[in-house]
């Protein structure tokens, strides 16, 4: 397994940071696996995979870098710079641009871990990397940004919350498979069998995407990052599926949609604007209702209100979803 041994000073100055550049890094190698984990990255991958496989197979050259850059067990460095906090697209990728040849060709060596393939043996392989990037930031990602965005910020809320809950080890356990706190200032980071880093007194970043997928990188020994996926899901047409027609005609689609996804746990007004996709004001009358009758109870961590169901919420959602058991003259008396 590969860790890093993490000072108590590192991991408290630790942040979270949105990056445009990892999500579409995220995105380009959801392209290149072909498959989606859920319903919203199928309906994506419906929608772009054709243009990305005909896009390739128009360039041969970056199809193969593609393919040689995205190993098995290894990402080529200079493909994922790490992300700094408030970077746009743009500078991310001007970072990806000027990485020198003779370094995205080792760093291709690295991610192949044997020879280059005759057909990479060139200079122009960080610009054709970045045009890449470049397009599927353009095309794919940034018409949705504003909504992944505001997804990605939901998860930062959660969070930090859960650091205020249960300390750093439960956030880190739940980052992604294979990152875990081991205990005696070491976090392991994947299941790779990697020499162990010493990374006190560094700064470490934790960057979430909306794709199913992570990585880590490195600047030198002055910056580290975690790449792991968010855990609200970008799939608006799952999320409607989710909500139970009963219900909706009860509460009403938006209100009914804001108790659902309440049953993921406490969440903020944030995180739900950013999962149901509702106005900010709209998912604060819903909350306003719902709490008036007793569906939802609400309490403070830091500086974040969390709601979630109350017991009279979760009996409501209960008999909505199996209508079929439920007798039809059984009362449900909100809580006071």
């Amino acid at each position: 397994m590969g860790w890093w041994q993490v000072n108590a000073d590192t991991l408290a100055g630790s942040r979270f940071v949105v990056s445009p550049l990892a999500e579409t890094f995220a995105c380009l190698k959801l392209l290149h696996a072909g498959a989606g984990a859920h319903p919203g990255e199928t309906a994506w991958l419906r929608e772009w995979l054709p243009a990305h496989r005909a896009r390739l197979a128009a360039d041969p050259v970056t199809a193969a870098l593609v393919r040689a850059g995205l190993g098995r067990d290894w990402i080529a460095d200079f493909l994922t710079p790490t992300p700094r906090d408030g970077e746009s697209f743009e500078d991310g990728v001007a970072r990806v641009r000027a990485v020198r040849p003779a370094d995205a060709r080792a760093h291709l060596r690295t991610s192949l871990a044997g020879p280059l393939p005759g057909v990479l043996d060139r200079d122009d392989l960080p610009e054709r990397a970045a045009g890449l990037l470049t397009w599927v930031w353009e095309s794919a990602v940034r018409p949705s940004w504003e909504r992944r965005r505001r997804v990605l910020e939901a998860d930062v809320v959660t969070r930090v919350a859960q650091v205020s809950r249960g300390g750093w080890a439960a956030v880190l356990d739940s980052l992604r498979p294979g990152t875990r706190w081991l205990g005696e200032s070491r976090f392991q980071v994947n299941l790779h069998e990697y020499p162990p880093r010493e990374i006190s007194g560094a700064e470490l970043l934790f960057v979430p995407v909306t794709p199913r997928t992570g990585w880590v990188s490195w600047e030198e020994q002055e910056r580290y990052a975690v790449v792991y996926p968010c855990t609200g899901v970008l799939a608006a047409d799952h999320r409607a599926r989710d909500v139970p027609a009963a219900l909706s005609a009860l509460l009403g689609p938006g209100r009914a949609a804001v108790l659902v996804l309440l049953g993921q746990g406490p969440l903020s007004t944030t995180q739900l604007v950013a999962l149901t996709g509702q106005g900010l004001g709209s998912v604060g009358r819903h909350l306003r209702v719902l709490w008036d009758a007793g569906l939802v109870e609400r309490g403070r961590v830091g500086r974040s209100v969390l709601y979630s169901r109350s017991g009279a919420g979760e009996v409501l959602v209960r008999a909505r979803q199996e209508p079929e058991t439920a007798p039809a003259n059984r009362p449900v008396t909100p809580r006071s």
